[in-house]
């Protein structure tokens, strides 16, 4: 063999095992570079998982609530320093089909999902696509080429901010978000209203007071801001919610909600109206056919961001985690946009998502629909209980008074028992 040959052998030779080093000796990533896979908290939790001795007297305080005011089941979390320490089922989930509640049952949360929208908008302010100091219409408006803007005729509609959405003070003259048949007749629609038909017919009207002079509770103004979002956004309102809001926090089981029965999802709770007057009514779209008032008394996909969102209550202690200013859980808003969320005023100024974020009591958020009762909680030590009902009670939105001093008193006495873990890894 000639030397030249040779020598190509062995310049080839030593290549090639130079080459297999490089891909066989190849540096391996640290834990923290490797990407981290998709937990479904949802699918890891049960009701075992938080049947503890030292807690059957919290079991008990939440059985003995449920029999007081007649409710089939609930579900209950607690996290401490956004950690998820408990997580339970109480109750039926569907008492027709037999199924207990379990902690990875999803239920409707009404008003809470306001929680969830406000939280988008912080998102989109954190990009700069938005300022909660912006304006909603008029010539600067965000909303000022939609179609529905050009019925407005009080130029006061002109100085609403996104801010004044979030803390109800938009002044609107009418929520009507709940009377879809009154509106439809008021219309004279051939068929039950949509979104820019409830922003028709509120808009037209001159406010009732001055934007940011006063506030009302306005289920519209929640709607607004789904608008909002979308427009900024470009995406319709669940599918950046789902995307850009709750993914990053580590929720992947919240939906929008559906209005009968046959719509629920498979992990769905069945949903149950308190006896008495009210409990059946005719149908939100006018068919004159008489339903039980939490199954097609209202279409709740209409109400978007302002109450159609349901989940878990794990799933939603985990957004609050993810919005909460603290470092166990890396936020998904900035610390700036935290501190507007829970900015606190005076106790007539509602805060940003929240009811209410009095600094020696915390923050809290509830919500009420037909078959729904939900209140979140965060307490100023660090705690967040959130519980939601699968029926509704004759107190309407009072009902969450009592369920705070059902957590006042359970955390008084168990507290200190509760186990030293974090299920939300």
């Amino acid at each position: 063999m000639k030397k030249t040959t040779v020598l190509t052998i062995l310049i080839i030779a030593v290549a090639l095992a130079a080459t297999a080093s490089v891909i066989f000796h190849k540096p391996v990533p640290k834990p923290q570079e490797l990407a981290k896979p998709r937990v479904y908290l949802n699918q890891t939790l049960c009701n075992d998982s938080s049947s503890i001795d030292e807690l059957t007297g919290l079991d008990r305080k939440v059985e003995a609530y449920l029999r007081k005011w007649a409710m089939k089941g609930a579900s209950l979390a607690i996290t401490r320093n956004d950690s998820l320490l408990y997580a339970k089922g109480y109750g039926w989930a569907d008492e027709e089909l037999g199924i207990r509640m379990e902690p990875s049952h999803i239920l409707r949360m009404a008003s809470v999902s306001k929680l969830i929208t406000a939280a988008g908008i912080m998102v989109l302010q954190d990009r700069d696509s938005l300022s909660i100091k912006d304006t909603v219409f008029g010539p600067s408006g965000i909303l000022k080429d939609v179609e529905f803007a050009s019925v407005i005729r009080d130029r006061n509609h002109h100085k609403i901010t996104i801010e004044h959405l979030l803390r109800h003070q938009g002044g609107f003259y009418r929520d009507p978000l709940f009377s879809s048949r009154d509106v439809k007749h008021q219309l004279q629609l051939d068929c039950p209203p949509c979104k820019e038909d409830f922003f028709g017919l509120v808009l037209k009207h001159n406010l009732r007071f001055m934007p940011g002079s006063w506030q009302k509770y306005s289920n519209f103004g929640y709607l607004l801001l789904s608008e909002i979002i979308e427009q900024v956004s470009g995406m319709p309102y669940e599918e950046f919610i789902r995307k850009e809001v709750l993914a990053p926090a580590g929720c992947f089981d919240m939906h929008i909600a559906g209005t009968y029965y046959k719509d629920k999802r498979e992990n769905e709770v069945r949903y149950y109206t308190h006896e008495g007057d009210g409990k059946y009514i005719e149908e939100y779209n006018d068919s004159g056919v008489m339903v039980e008032r939490c199954y097609g008394g209202n279409n709740i996909p209409l109400l978007s961001g302002a109450g159609a969102w349901c989940g878990s209550p794990a799933e939603i202690a985990r957004l609050v985690a993810s919005i909460d200013g603290r470092p166990e859980v890396p936020d998904i808003i900035s610390q700036e946009a935290f501190g507007q969320m829970i900015e606190y005023f005076d106790k007539e100024t509602f805060s940003l998502g929240w009811n209410d974020t009095t600094p020696e009591k915390g923050w809290s958020r509830t919500g009420t629909l037909s078959g729904t009762c939900a209140l979140v909680r965060q307490y100023p030590d660090g705690e967040c209980w959130v519980m939601i009902t699968n029926t509704s009670t004759y107190r309407g939105p009072g009902q969450a008074r009592y369920t705070e001093a059902l957590f006042n008193q359970c955390r008084e006495l168990y507290s200190d028992k509760l186990p030293k873990r974090n299920m939300f890894e």
